[in-house]
Formats: structure tokens, C-alpha cells, sequence
């Protein structure tokens, strides 16, 4: 039922952007979300789409209906970076992605309205629709024991982006099932459980192909275990196997 209406938003809103001329937006999807438009797009209008979350490599993300070519004029997209601190750092507590985002649902937003929320030490810096920006630096005063103000952030790009560990694994191929099996620590029965269960995500897209060849610059996300990229393979041991390259999104 969800799926048949996350369809049916996507094909009202293409259709709107290819009738009128005018560039349309869905609110914040998720990965599962994104997988649907990926799974929908040959069937909706051919009038353009882009899905952009406030900096590159954002999980949740807006997409936007509209070709600026075609079209003739830019819109940007309605997204804004909102800065969480504390009123008093030294008091401030050292809050979880849980702790804001419980405390933005409990002012009625809706998840939608919200897109990622990176935090860095006593800071975050929260991705919302630009709607909903004055609302929450209005009535965002307090998360948990913490006071905190609320603001749109100016500070450079260079603080959103998302932090990477790098890594290596050895495999016996470069097929999506080992390595993934081998970066997150589990079986391969479990891996085929999640493969069946659409909780593999390349490149945005779901895929239930536990087989596939990753190719360098793949990103591949399993829900509920983290997300990686593949960056190809660096070598091959004495005894045939890869030598992997990848790196580990860490927040």
C-alpha cells in the first residue's frame, strides 16, 4: 500500500512539472523511497529529475521534478541546513541522531519535512525543508536536558561532508554478497535473508541480485548495518584472492 502510494505522488507531481512548465518537489525520501522512483521512472514523464539532500552523499533527499534547459529558468532546491547548539557548550550533553530527531517529531513535524542530521560533537546540523526552517528555530529550545538555539547555518560545505573510514577486505570476487558479507561481519545466509528482504541498496537503487559485480565508486547501503563504497581492488594475495578497497560511511 505504501509503495502503490509513493508511486502515485511520484507520477501526480512528474506529470504536474511535464503539464505546467514549473519545477516540482517531493518532500525528504528515503532510501527505500528513492529505490521506488528508480523502480518508476521509465513509466513517469520525461520532464527531468534530480535528487539532491543539501550536500553530496545525503541518505534522505529531495526530489525535484523540471529540466532548467527545457524550462528555461533555475529553481533552487527548497532545502536548508539548520545548526542545533547549546546555549551553554560547557553543559551541553552529548546528544544521539535519536535525541534530535525525537525531539522534532514531538513539535509535529512530519519525517518528510526532515532530511539528514549530522552531528558533530555538541553541534548538528540538521537538512529540513525550507518551510519548515523558522518553525523549528522558533520552537527547538530544548532536547533532553539541554537548551539549545536553532539556526540557519552559513558555515561552508566543507562541514557536511559525511565521514569515511577507510578499509580492506579479501574476497574471492568482487561480487556484492562476499564483500558485503565480509564489511559488516556476517554470514552468508544472512546476507541472502537481506538480499530477499529489499534491504540492499546500490547506488540509491534497491537490488535483490546477491551476484552483482560491484564497479568502482559503487555505494552500497544495507539497512540497519551501514552503508560503503566500494573503490575496486587493490591487489591479490599469494593465494589468489582480492584484495578489496573500500571506505565506510561513519556518520
Amino acid at each position: 500500500m505504501a509503495d502503490d502510494f509513493i508511486r502515485k505522488r511520484l507520477l501526480d507531481l512528474a506529470s504536474q512539472a511535464d503539464r505546467t512548465n514549473r519545477f516540482t518537489f517531493t518532500g525528504f525520501l528515503n532510501e527505500a523511497e528513492q529505490a521506488e522512483y528508480y523502480a518508476v521512472r521509465r513509466e513517469l514523464p520525461d520532464c527531468g529529475a534530480v535528487l539532491w539532500g543539501g550536500y553530496e552523499d545525503a541518505e534522505r533527499a529531495v526530489l525535484r521534478f523540471g529540466d532548467p534547459e527545457r524550462l528555461g529558468y533555475e529553481e533552487p532546491f527548497p532545502v536548508v541546513c539548520l545548526e542545533i547548539a547549546p546555549l551553554q557548550e560547557k553543559f551541553g550533553e552529548m546528544l544521539t541522531h535519536r535525541d534530535y530527531l525525537g525531539a522534532m517529531m514531538h513539535l509535529g513535524i512530519e519525517r518528510s519535512e526532515i532530511g539528514d542530521i549530522l552531528i558533530r560533537e555538541k553541534h548538528a546540523y540538521v537538512f529540513c525543508r525550507e518551510t519548515m526552517a523558522d518553525y523549528l528555530c522558533r520552537e527547538l529550545t530544548r532536547i533532553r536536558h539541554t537548551s539549545v538555539s536553532c539556526k540557519v547555518s552559513a558555515l561552508p560545505e566543507t562541514e557536511f561532508t559525511v565521514r569515511t573510514e577507510p578499509g580492506t577486505v579479501q574476497v574471492s570476487s568482487p561480487r556484492i554478497d562476499g564483500v558485503a558479507a565480509k564489511i559488516f561481519g556476517f554470514s552468508r545466509s544472512l546476507c541472502a535473508e537481506l538480499f530477499a528482504a529489499g534491504k540492499v541498496f546500490v547506488n540509491g537503487a534497491c537490488t535483490e541480485n546477491h551476484s552483482l559485480i560491484l564497479k568502482a565508486g559503487d555505494k552500497v547501503s544495507v539497512r540497519g548495518y551501514g552503508k560503503f563504497r566500494f573503490l575496486g581492488i587493490g591487489g591479490v594475495t599469494r593465494k589468489g584472492r582480492q584484495i578489496v578497497n573500500f571506505e565506510r560511511f561513519t556518520g
